[in-house]
């Protein structure tokens, strides 16, 4: 025993990432999020725990041979970028009952994949709203201890919803059914499933408060769960530091989410003028959290990846209403964050979304905030990420161009830092 105990003791240090060192980043201007103003000549100090320690003008400052300069050229830079609504573990590639042809194991191994095809596109870091085998909390852990490379996950464990829900599995007849984590029915079960996720590695809790595109036998406006039994999670989640997403497409399962304190509402597709304005209003920030790329992929692709008709149908039917209502709620002063949905299109076009944003409704500084700044608020975790500031991680992604003029430039990343590593180079000089 006491022999295989050091065998892998040596395992992991010799996994273990070097200890990091000190770092500046210079380029040509940065983009700082927390003003909305350019930087020109920006300067950016990263220290050995990969925090940012200065930023400074890089024409004037000077750095001792203990730095390590990382120049990134007549690039712009903008801080990592954060995607509020991914799914690490879905492939897709493979769509309806062809993912019976693959083993469970096979869908956390893909998502070692995904997370560092997050990490190219410019995500430092991702919120993974629910996910089979507790795989983000797998990935997550391996990225920390250096036997994968990605961005840092934020991770929800089992989505957590009710009995024939959108959060349970609906495709297979009851004699193939198995125990379903994450379902139950009535406030005090509910709350018994918050618990166990926490348990078992959750930091954020999601709940399908509603039906769903992708899920069989559930529409997407239908509520799945009562006011009593959202208030139940909500309160539950709270109580252990917990925030918490809610699943919501129809109108009145998002207000009965914004009303029991949920705090970010995960597609918001047919939200009506009243939910629009009490999740703008409430005192508690609320956000909206809104896919409207993912659309023209699954449209596009989803018949050839295996999607079945009625979930194309379905999405079909809310794809406009929900870009409508996204302008609507921009309008209406509510807090948006970046949620790509990443998992059902391929997680490499996450930087998509931006374009899109941008074309109903948004400026591009606006966007930029949703997956920087703004995003960072909702987390709760705008002391680390969010912005080049001094005091948070030194994770940075460059493009070229003007992204504040065509933020298409933002799906087309060139270089990525994460805590002061050069994780993407940029290409050669052209």
């Amino acid at each position: 025993m006491k022999k295989t105990l050091l065998v892998a003791a040596a395992a992991l240090a010799m996994s273990t990432p070097a200890a990091a060192e000190k770092v500046v980043v210079t380029a040509e201007r940065m983009v700082d999020v927390l003003t909305g103003k350019v930087v020109e000549s920006p300067a950016i100090f990263i220290g050995d725990d990969g925090r940012i320690t200065a930023i400074a003008d890089a024409r004037t400052v000077r750095w001792g041979s203990d730095v390590r300069h990382v120049d990134l050229g007549n690039r712009t830079l903008l801080p990592g970028f954060i995607d509020m609504h991914v799914h690490l573990d879905n492939p897709a590639e493979i769509g309806g009952y062809r993912s019976l042809e693959f083993t469970d194991s096979f869908f956390t191994a893909f998502a070692v994949g995904s997370a560092r095809a997050m990490l190219n596109a410019g995500f430092t870091t991702v919120r993974n709203v629910g996910s089979g085998d507790r795989s983000d909390v797998g990935v997550k852990q391996a990225i920390e201890v250096g036997f994968a490379v990605g961005p840092r996950i934020v991770p929800a464990g089992y989505s957590i919803g009710a009995t024939g829900g959108h959060c349970d599995s609906t495709f297979l007849p009851p004699s193939l059914e198995t125990p379903q984590e994450g379902v139950a029915d009535g406030p005090q079960a509910l709350r018994a499933e918050v618990r166990r996720q926490r348990k078992y590695g959750a930091e954020v809790i999601k709940v399908c408060a509603t039906g769903g595109v992708f899920s069989r036998n559930t529409e997407p406006g239908q509520p799945q769960l009562t006011e009593e039994e959202l208030r139940a999670i909500v309160e539950e989640a709270n109580q252990w530091g917990l925030r918490v997403a809610a699943h919501a497409h129809g109108a009145e399962g998002i207000k009965r989410a914004v009303r029991a304190g949920v705090d970010t509402i995960e597609h918001a597709s047919l939200a009506d003028a009243e939910g629009i304005r009490l999740c703008a209003q409430r005192s508690r920030p609320c956000y909206f959290s809104m896919d409207i790329y993912n659309t023209d992929y699954t449209q596009a692709e989803g018949r050839r990846n295996g999607v079945l008709e009625d979930n194309l149908r379905k999405d079909r039917e809310i794809a406009q209403v929900q870009r409508d209502n996204f302008r609507a709620a921009q309008r209406a002063g509510v807090r948006h964050v970046f949620g790509s949905d990443a998992g059902v299109m391929p997680h490499a076009l996450a930087g998509r979304q931006f374009e899109t944003m941008v074309r109903f409704g948004m400026t591009p500084l606006q966007a930029i905030q949703s997956a920087t700044r703004v995003a960072a608020e909702a987390l709760g975790r705008e002391k680390d990420v969010g912005a080049i500031a001094v005091g948070r991680f030194g994770d940075l992604v460059a493009v070229s161009g003007d992204p504040l003029r065509d933020p298409a430039v933002l799906a087309s990343v060139e270089a990525v830092v994460k805590g002061g590593k050069l994780v993407k180079a940029p290409p050669a000089a052209r």
